[in-house]
């Protein structure tokens, strides 16, 4: 038998955490068929010598459900070895919605989640309005990544009620019809149903998303629906306002999640913003007490801290200060040029006077960027490479004897791609070290495709490696790897991904085990319609195979597009 493609002579680290060992892969009809010393001939040899053969990665937490209509690379997330993410999470995607109401359900996603609405209008053929529309979109367009989505709250709730989703509460023959959109996006693909209670989450107009009016009977009666199928995964938007409101919350989680025995993911965080915010030690705690009364339960982690990514060429702290906005406009080398103007530096450190001070409300990358306050410049960080061990603002104003302000412009007057960042939650090390380490914790919540200019967690995965394994020997590359697929795989119910097994899909990722690691992040114009965003690609990977396609080589795709849409258990 001819093989479709042979990795040879690389070492596998195969996810499931046992210890690596060396071997050729052969690949045949999209699937693994043979793991050992393989003298079949095949159409192509992949040389893996010296190199770590792994599961591709599965992110969890995407919302690239805008991007997947354009960028059929999946961009930042494939440059980090992710073969497989899930989209539509916290309630938010581009169907069900009515034709009349597209540019209304673009906004909304483009206020909570930072996707430009120039992009999405320019870049969206959008021919659907049922949620079996759409995922028949995405399974027709040309992808290198695998796909899985699942129905979101709000705009069910919008589609079914209308303009009443935004204000009222749904009456019986709403959550029927809701209901019976949930069974039939069940049974057309959607891996589960997704919701947010986010006080974050918000319209453009500054009120609540459509899914923080629903109350706990509604959600109760569309989790219900997966019960009854005995299929589908509830991921919710914690409400994380302060320390009661998200107490109320989990308590509320723990019967939902108890009564429906459906899987059910949401948000873990170390944070020290709102009014008594409870400790991450009270989620872990809390997890393992809804697991032992018989709840499937993940909590959904980062590697990193979650920050908001200042830039002269994205957002800064200053951008609605009067002397900053004479300027903002303006391209890279004139904000250089302004910048180097003693007159306009005197003025514009001035502004700095005038910002909104520091509070306790609870901000997410969305609002710190777009309605920041006084930074604390203690904790805003000059980037200057992906170890994470970066100077403050502040130490650099004490060490310069200048003023904070005149810091961040002399260093974006030397590099017009320097970088800020300014960590919002899990800000400590020590705390993400124990969430990555919980038993039912998940190495996911990359956000790829959201926040396209005010975070970057598409380097997530890379980050767990460069970070967590070679810089501080935290986890072994067996125990990394494994969180990484075969952890996200088992909660997400891919049955044939997230291992290096006979019968497997073929999706593989190989590195450089010492060289892998993210690189520097650039605010590009590569977007529809030339919107901005964050780009983030990475070293040390020297492919990335999809369903048996090398879709990446050396971080440049080969144009192949083995990537298909994944359909939860339900599908008909």
């Amino acid at each position: 038998m001819t093989l479709d493609l042979i990795v040879r002579g690389g070492t596998i680290v195969d996810g499931s955490g046992m210890g690596r060992y060396r071997a050729d892969v052969g690949v045949k009809g999209g699937r693994i068929v043979e793991i050992g010393r393989i003298r079949a001939p095949a159409q192509r040899v992949l040389d893996a010598d010296g190199l770590i053969v792994a599961p591709g990665f599965i992110d969890g937490h995407t919302h690239m459900d805008a991007q997947v209509n354009w960028d059929f690379s999946g961009t930042s997330s494939c440059w980090h070895g992710v073969t497989t993410v899930m989209m539509g999470n916290c309630g938010f995607a581009l169907a069900p919605c009515p034709a009349d109401q597209r540019e209304w359900f673009a906004r909304c996603l483009s206020a909570v989640e930072d996707i430009p609405l120039e992009a999405m209008l320019a870049g969206i053929d959008w021919t659907w309005e049922s949620f079996p529309e759409y995922l028949a979109t995405v399974d027709r367009l040309p992808k290198a990544l695998n796909y899985g989505s699942y129905i979101a709250h709000s705009p069910l709730r919008m589609t079914v009620m209308g303009e009443r989703a935004l204000s009222e509460k749904a009456t019986e023959d709403d959550i029927r019809n809701m209901q019976a959109a949930v069974r039939e996006a069940m049974r057309a693909g959607a891996i589960g149903f997704s919701t947010s209670r986010a006080s974050t989450h918000i319209t453009p107009d500054g009120t609540p998303v459509a899914s923080r009016l629903a109350d706990w009977s509604e959600l109760d009666a569309l989790v219900g629906v997966m019960a009854e199928m005995d299929a589908g995964i509830f991921q919710i938007g914690p409400d994380v306002a302060n320390g009661a409101a998200h107490r109320a919350f989990l308590a509320q989680l723990k019967q939902t999640a108890i009564a429906s025995g459906r899987p059910v993911m949401f948000g873990v965080i170390s944070t020290k913003q709102g009014d008594n915010p409870n400790p991450y030690t009270y989620q872990m705690e809390y997890l393992e007490q809804c697991v032992a009364e018989g709840a499937r339960m993940w909590g959904q982690t980062t590697t990193k801290s979650i920050n908001a990514i200042f830039s002269l060429k994205s957002y800064l702290p200053f951008d609605q200060l009067p002397h900053w906005k004479q300027i903002r406009g303006l391209s890279a080398a004139e904000q250089q040029r302004a910048l180097r103007d003693p007159a306009l530096r005197e003025k514009l450190v001035a502004d700095e006077a005038a910002m909104k001070p520091r509070d306790n409300v609870f901000q997410g990358g969305g609002a710190a960027t777009t309605d920041p306050r006084k930074p604390d410049y203690a904790n805003l960080f000059a980037m200057m490479d992906v170890k994470w061990e970066d100077p403050t603002i502040a130490q650099l104003s004490a060490r310069d004897n200048k003023h904070p302000v005149e810091v961040m412009m002399d260093l974006m007057v030397a590099n017009e791609n320097q970088v800020f960042v300014q960590p919002l939650v899990n800000e400590q090390p020590d705390h993400v070290l124990d969430m990555l380490k919980h038993p039912w914790t998940l190495a996911t919540f990359s956000d790829s495709g959201a926040h396209v200019c005010q975070e970057m967690g598409s380097s997530l995965q890379t980050h767990m490696i460069s970070y967590w394994v070679n810089q501080k020997q935290a986890f072994t590359l067996e125990q990394a790897i494994r969180r990484l697929t075969f952890d996200n795989a088992t909660a997400w119910e891919l049955n044939d991904r997230g291992l290096v097994r006979a019968g497997y899909m073929a999706d593989l990722v190989v590195f450089d085990e010492k060289g892998i690691r993210p690189a520097m992040p650039t605010v590009e114009s590569d977007l529809p319609g030339d919107a901005r965003r964050l780009v983030q690609k990475a070293e040390g990977i020297t492919a990335t195979v999809v369903n048996g396609q090398v879709a990446f080589e050396n971080g440049n795709a080969t144009g192949n597009m083995g990537g298909v849409l994944l359909k939860g258990a339900g599908a008909a």
